[in-house]
């Protein structure tokens, strides 16, 4: 019990700081007379009003957090900043539509939150501005939260090859959990983040954006969420240099952020051939995406191999970076591009990014793994280590490994068999399974990716939102509060 209210006690200042952000959308809409500010106050003085309430309650049972102290707080913190998130969304749209329930706003909470970017508003354009940014800025803050998930709190589980996360961590990382010292590694990150997205933010404007589509299209890119000021994504800006800064940016935000550290304290390049993901994500999403720009090209769909290359590269990385942005409906593609590139974003993004899915390195550690086991079938008495340059991984990395997938696939079956259950057709709950668990957003059938989930009634929104999730707090960070020794002394 004791342990329970000292998580409550730091959660109560999680969500008293998260009722501050609510702020700047409130005088944003003030000085731009939008009329929406009224849907920010509400929320945020009855967030903050929780939140010191849990504060003051459980300050006599405050001390320093530990493993499970930590998981809860994360796990608490996700849902309560994304239904307070969701809150202004949930006025603005009960104005513009009647069946806006709050399945649906909750839904495009989490959404934004876990950077899904998968949406159930049919009119975005018909927001009111402050509201809009609000809705781009949950992905941001989102992204930010995921770093700090990344961090702090993954490495506890071991089941993503921690002796090889850890070799890419800055110092502070290798040796300290859940303490200051973890607190500054975070904040060297955020450092990091907050630089790229305001470098993102000018070269969209450069390309040609405005200031408001600039900043919503830098926060969906750097946080590789989703959302955008308009309902067909980039179709509608349909700019090629727009479309070259998603492309590289997306490409920065799906590496390690340690690696981008070390890079720029050493200020040498040759550190991203050290990272075991950084030159096989490149390799494989750019790789990828030449070869579905040459089947366009070849099959007929585009005229000129410079269409081809810019609609191919663009979606290819889009998706594999679990980001979700479309500058074409790719559906009308032949099938298996869009069914490929919804399993690349699976697994392509790297550990210690904003992307989600099951993350590259723990693919990278799985075919290793079977290769040894070939070499032992044609050696049996040799010894052959799994290694990850010149870390070897331990066998127990390798079976948490395996652990971790088997369980990943288990999610996606029960996704799926409750998305049919609630009425969805077999492809779209499929694929919908798929993108949502993997936080992709855009799937395939009827929530592809030039329309969005608002179709779907109370019961699979209500499964969608839990599915994000648990996705992004990657399984067993969720799963692992509702066994019966998480709650035993």
């Amino acid at each position: 019990m004791y342990h329970t209210l000292n998580s409550l006690h730091k959660l109560g200042m999680v969500v008293m700081a998260f009722s501050l952000t609510l702020v700047f959308p409130f005088v944003l809409s003030i000085l731009i007379d939008d009329g929406a500010a009224r849907y920010f106050v509400m929320p945020a003085v009855g967030a903050f009003v929780f939140g010191l309430l849990l504060t003051v309650l459980c300050f006599p049972f405050r001390g320093a957090l530990r493993r499970r102290e930590g998981i809860l707080v994360v796990f608490l913190s996700w849902i309560c900043l994304a239904f307070i998130g969701s809150l202004p969304i949930y006025f603005a749209e009960q104005l513009l539509q009647e069946d806006f329930g709050i399945a649906k706003a909750v839904f495009e909470g989490v959404s934004g939150l876990t950077t899904t970017g998968a949406s159930v508003i049919n009119e975005v354009e018909r927001l009111p501005i402050s509201v809009n940014i609000w809705r781009h800025s949950l992905l941001w803050f989102g992204g930010m939260g995921i770093l700090l998930l990344a961090v702090a709190i993954l490495p506890l589980f071991n089941v993503g090859g921690r002796e090889v996360m850890m070799s890419e961590m800055p110092g502070p990382l290798k040796d300290e959990r859940l303490t200051p010292r973890i607190a500054s590694t975070a904040k060297t990150l955020y450092g990091i983040y907050f630089v790229a997205s305001v470098l993102c933010l000018i070269a969209y404007r450069v390309a040609g954006l405005n200031w408001f589509d600039a900043w919503c299209h830098a926060a969906s890119t750097m946080a590789l969420g989703g959302f955008s000021s308009f309902n067909a994504s980039f179709q509608s800006i349909d700019n090629v240099a727009a479309d070259a800064v998603a492309v590289v940016f997306m490409l920065f935000a799906g590496i390690n952020f340690a690696t981008h550290f070390k890079v720029l304290r050493n200020r040498s390049l040759r550190l991203y051939a050290y990272c075991p993901e950084a030159l096989p994500f490149l390799k494989l999403v750019l790789g990828s995406g030449l070869i579905i720009s040459g089947i366009l090209y070849f099959n007929g769909n585009y005229a000129t191999w410079f269409e081809a290359l810019r609609y191919g590269i663009f979606n290819t990385v889009s998706v594999a970076t679990t980001t979700g942005f479309a500058n074409v409906d790719y559906l009308t593609w032949p099938f298996v591009i869009p069914v490929y590139m919804l399993a690349l974003g699976s697994f392509a993004s790297s550990g210690g990014s904003t992307g989600g899915g099951i993350k590259l390195i723990r693919i990278l550690l799985v075919f290793r793994r079977i290769r040894v086991e070939m070499l032992k079938l044609l050696h049996p008495h040799g010894l052959f280590p799994v290694r990850f340059k010149t870390t070897v991984v331990s066998d127990s990395v390798l079976l948490s490994v395996m652990t971790f997938l088997a369980l990943y696939m288990m999610t996606l079956m029960v996704v799926f068999a409750l998305l049919a259950l609630g009425g969805a057709d077999p492809i779209s709950a499929s694929s919908a399974a798929v993108a949502l668990v993997a936080n992709i957003g855009p799937a395939i059938g009827s929530v592809g990716p030039m329309s969005n989930y608002a179709h779907f009634n109370d019961f699979q929104l209500w499964v969608s939102s839990a599915a994000m999730l648990v996705g992004r707090l990657e399984l067993l960070t969720a799963f692992v509060i509702f066994t019966p020794h998480f709650w035993r002394r």
